[in-house]
């Protein structure tokens, strides 16, 4: 059988998160040029804007990168409830002068209901496309297999990663609760039993019979090895690109990475409807003021909240963002894509040659500091 890496013909166990509004055509093709795998996230970007992100991606590497779309389960339109959320962020709007949006809208489709996301990804045949929020329908993960195009999804329990298998998936993500961004939970409904990244990764390699790619909290060379000895494939990093300068994250986030915001990830529901992790900012606080039930659905409360950010970063004021983050935020670095992966490297192969020397300082009965 294949290892992972043969079967993404790709030379470094080094998977960069596919984030959404933060990773980029340029930042994913560095990170392939340099020997992973990179990553473009189109769920939030509709077929049309998929495809152009995934076409400026194949002109700038002839290598394997991955494309990541959204499989959650439909919104819920609730009309009462969006005018009650409406109403309270009226306050943050007029505050800003400017008047909220008298309606919400559903602002991106699900990939299990669009048709034409999948022909694109037919057409266009990206190494790898990978699943967050769930699964696609059989048909459409049968057809992206005969077209010899590699599958991920992530999984944030073992139920999940049973289903991802028992589904032909080719790999399965680990998704730690210490990962910034979204929670790829199938149903957001369900008590989320906040599983680590190395507990998680522990139990899918135990359980499973597909690679496993550990994610969460990973911001270093150190982290990757730690991965590997866990019996991951690979590990996927997303915060610890952040900071390069192939990403797309504003000078706010950037500034915000960098401060002592970084030692205090969050998880809220507030700013998109879904469960994420995210710096704390003046979005957060106010989020864990309100009932949460009034929140509508992901991803019709992202509507409100994407406008409130942008009339907000009109008057200079960036604390209302979807700064996604993880826990190991404190390690982030600023450096360009392709160095940073080259640093990982060097890196990761010096927690292995460390680890051999004391493994051998112990077989000749050496004490060890």
């Amino acid at each position: 059988m294949n290892t992972l890496l043969e079967l993404l013909e790709i030379q470094l166990p080094i998977i960069q998160a596919p984030m959404a509004g933060v990773s980029t055509p340029a930042m994913a093709a560095a990170v392939s040029n340099a020997g992973g795998l990179g990553s473009i996230g189109v769920g939030a970007a509709g077929a049309e804007g998929g495809g152009e992100m995934i076409r400026a991606t194949q002109a700038l590497t002839t290598n394997s990168f991955n494309v990541n779309v959204f499989c959650h389960t439909p919104a819920t339109a609730n009309a009462e409830r969006e005018a009650a959320w409406i109403s309270t962020l009226t306050p943050y709007f007029e505050k800003h002068h400017a008047q909220p949006p008298t309606k919400l809208q559903e602002i991106y489709k699900s990939f299990n209901d669009d048709d034409r996301l999948l022909e694109i990804l037919l057409e266009l045949r990206p190494k790898v496309v990978s699943f967050h929020f769930g699964l696609p329908s059989a048909d459409k993960i049968r057809r992206l297999k005969e077209a010899g195009v590699v599958l991920f999804a992530s999984a944030t329990n073992l139920e999940e990663g049973v289903q991802i298998a028992k589904a032909g998936i080719d790999a399965v993500v680990a998704q730690g609760f210490e990962a910034g961004g979204h929670r790829g939970m199938f149903d957001p409904g369900k008590t989320d039993n906040c599983l680590g990244m190395a507990t998680l990764t522990r139990l899918l390699v135990s359980k499973l019979d597909i690679p496993v790619i550990a994610a969460g909290g990973i911001m270093d060379g150190a982290g990757i090895a730690a991965c590997l000895a866990l019996g991951a494939q690979a590990a996927q990093l997303g915060t610890a690109f952040i900071g390069c300068p192939e990403s797309s994250a504003d000078k706010y986030f950037r500034a915000a990475l960098q401060s002592d915001a970084a030692a205090n990830t969050v998880m809220t529901r507030s700013i998109s409807g879904r469960p994420a992790r995210c710096l704390p900012n003046l979005f957060t606080a106010m989020g864990q003021e309100v009932d949460q039930s009034t929140i509508p659905d992901y991803p019709i409360a992202y509507d409100a909240g994407k406008a409130l950010n942008s009339v907000a970063k009109e008057s200079g004021q960036g604390g209302y963002g979807a700064q996604w983050a993880g826990q190991g935020a404190p390690l982030a670095r600023s450096m360009p894509a392709a160095d940073l992966i080259a640093r990982l490297k060097i890196e990761m192969e010096a927690t292995f040659s460390e680890r051999k020397a004391s493994i051998k300082s112990l077989d000749a009965g050496e004490v060890v500091d």
